[in-house]
């Protein structure tokens, strides 16, 4: 099984980037310099790729090899093109069901999810390609291998992935506790993405405003809310009710 891999010095980073590799995480050396560090730099920012500035003692304790001021986390799976999935899902005349992760931080609940999604026939599973979860060794054991099994596409902006899978003809469902109706009243039979938001603040409100339907689970306990992972294996196993 595939976990992250860990690739160090400018010239071997910038040939992965080109060469079309997932940067997950970079780290580069407080005042780095140099004309290969300011061309690492400028595609970076160009494919908005994450990055944080570290003491060279960081980079140290990451390898031991000469990283000449940058390390890199490659993603250990190939992300897909959210139009081409969505197109051949529709195509293949199944009824589409897609996973919208809005932020989510803990790669545990991410590899959780993927597990609960490749069990339940989801087509795909959508993130934004900063701020969310990456797919390290964490994600690929909780997920025990699902990952490598079901499509995962990243995109600049989650809110860009609404707008387009409405235009495809697919319900977006939004999952929070600001919503009226439950999840038991929304006709999940139909081309659906659920969207999940993050494990602290949910879903952002920017994201609410655009989504067709807003829906809840009901809760009776004290505590009000449940783990991401739990609320989005309820939901999705709705859907597949739903479905049979």
């Amino acid at each position: 099984m595939k976990s992250e891999t860990l690739i160090f010095g400018i010239r071997a980073i910038l040939e992965a980037i080109h060469s079309g590799k997932t940067v997950d995480k970079l780290f580069i050396q407080k005042g780095l310099q140099g004309d290969l560090a300011k061309e690492l730099m400028q595609i970076v920012r160009k494919q908005n790729i994450t990055f944080t500035y570290v003491p060279i003692e960081k980079l140290n304790r990451l390898t031991r090899s000469n990283h000449q001021g940058v390390v890199a986390n490659i993603s250990p799976i190939d992300f897909h093109n959210l139009e081409d999935l969505v197109m051949n899902v529709v195509e293949s005349g199944q009824t589409p069901l897609f996973l919208v992760l809005d932020q989510l931080s803990d790669v545990r609940n991410f590899g959780a999810i993927i597990r609960t999604a490749e069990c339940t026939g989801v087509h795909g599973i959508i993130i934004q390609k900063k701020g969310g979860a990456p797919v390290n060794a964490d994600t690929i054991k909780t997920s025990a291998g699902a990952v490598f099994k079901i499509p995962i596409c990243k995109v600049d902006h989650i809110k860009d992935a609404i707008f387009y899978l409405q235009g495809s003809g697919i319900q977006t469902v939004a999952a929070t506790e600001k919503a009226e109706t439950t999840i038991y009243d929304v006709d999940l039979t139909m081309p659906t993405a659920i969207i999940m938001g993050s494990e602290g603040k949910g879903i952002a409100s920017s994201v609410l405003k655009l989504v067709d339907h807003k829906a809840k689970l009901p809760m009776y306990g004290e505590i009000g809310s449940l783990n991401v992972s739990v609320a989005c294996g309820v939901i999705v196993y709705e859907t597949v009710r739903q479905r049979l």
